[in-house]
């Protein structure tokens, strides 16, 4: 055995999970006309981004004006506040019908909620809200989300594990423990908690909940040095098993996957979803693919020799991907590869083409 520094119990919590062939009863997602994904937080804002693709940017004075005593007329418009976190409003159209679904909500209490308000978005239109996994900076903005519903009930679907008691361990440094997310606290704020760990559907089986990620890549194993608490001790959880992604089929292009933070592997999270519809086509991947730092650098070429073979239309990495794996897949698949920003829309339209 290699003395790499690991213990054998990080070791067998690593070892992938295999899912061999097609899925055997390929889950029923219900194709749309039209998908639009708005980032409400993510780690970078520019006011001076052009559009590009399917991506529609808020740029400077599209923002709706805020007090400012400094400036004659005592008015400003304000640009969009940029967190390391993640949150996107998902709504899908189909004939006249609409849908929306929030999924994750940023780091702060307040930066998701501002950026709503100041996009001048519909808080009443969320029907439910998911979370990605149950690290802070998805699921630190309830505060801000109950302020714009005014505590009016809504279901929030996650994965059991979110509510762990987590902790970074890194070698040579003092451990440190993440804030963990409270029920009770959630519940108290009108929210209907749905636990699952299986595949769900939502919003007239429109879009798809992939709960647990299949393992089958041999790069992707997870995020090192994480615990979390079980049985009275600290142990390894390095898969983060509540990583979950929402799907959507875009009637004549394929799946759109959104992303949390890609803890399962964006390559895993891809595949998963093809694999659970039965879609062949992979038509976008949206969200945080965890590439960034010394310890994700070797998988970098993995995944974008992965990603050429997938071969997406639209490829949109955000948030923890980190600006070495966004230049390598910028250079890789320059059709596809668009940069996120707070603010962003992106439309996927139904295909015409006969």
């Amino acid at each position: 055995m290699c003395d790499d520094g690991g213990t054998a119990a990080e070791a067998l919590a690593s070892t992938p999970r295999r899912a061999d062939g097609a899925a055997v009863d390929p889950i029923a997602l219900e194709p749309v006309d039209e998908l639009t994904i708005t980032t409400l937080v993510d780690n970078s804002y520019d006011a001076l981004m052009g559009d590009i693709g399917p991506a529609r940017r808020r740029g400077m004075g599209t923002v709706s004006p805020v007090d400012a005593p400094q400036f004659e007329g005592g008015r400003t418009s304000p640009g969009l506040i940029a967190e390391h976190g993640f949150s996107a409003l998902v709504t899908t159209r189909c004939e006249s019908r609409t849908h929306t679904v929030l999924f994750d909500t940023g780091i702060s209490p307040d930066g998701m909620a501002t950026n709503f308000s100041r996009m001048d978005l519909d808080a009443s239109a969320i029907e439910a809200v998911v979370l990605s996994h149950g690290h802070p900076d998805h699921d630190g903005g309830f505060p801000g989300l109950a302020r714009l519903r005014g505590r009016s009930g809504l279901p929030l679907a996650v994965h059991p594990l979110v509510f762990s008691r987590r902790r970074f361990a890194l070698p040579n440094a003092p451990a440190m423990e993440l804030p963990t997310l409270s029920r009770s606290a959630i519940e108290a704020e009108g929210f209907e908690v749905i636990e699952r760990r299986q595949p769900s559907l939502l919003l007239d089986g429109s879009v798809l909940i992939t709960g647990e990620v299949d393992r089958t890549t041999e790069f992707e194993r997870g995020l090192p040095s994480h615990e979390a608490w079980r049985d009275g001790r600290w142990e390894p959880d390095p898969l983060l098993l509540d990583e979950q992604a929402l799907v959507v089929h875009v009637r004549g292009r394929g799946l759109v996957v959104l992303t949390g933070c890609g803890h399962a592997g964006a390559v895993n999270i891809a595949r998963h979803a093809l694999r659970l519809t039965g879609v062949d086509r992979l038509h976008a991947l949206l969200g945080g693919f965890h590439l960034t730092g010394a310890v994700f650098e070797p998988i970098i070429e993995p995944t974008v020799d992965a990603f050429l073979d997938l071969s997406p239309d639209v490829l949109v990495p955000a948030h923890c991907t980190g600006w070495k794996a966004q230049h390598r897949l910028a250079a890789a698949l320059p059709d596809a590869f668009v940069p996120n920003a707070v603010g962003t829309s992106y439309t996927f339209a139904e295909s015409t083409a006969a």
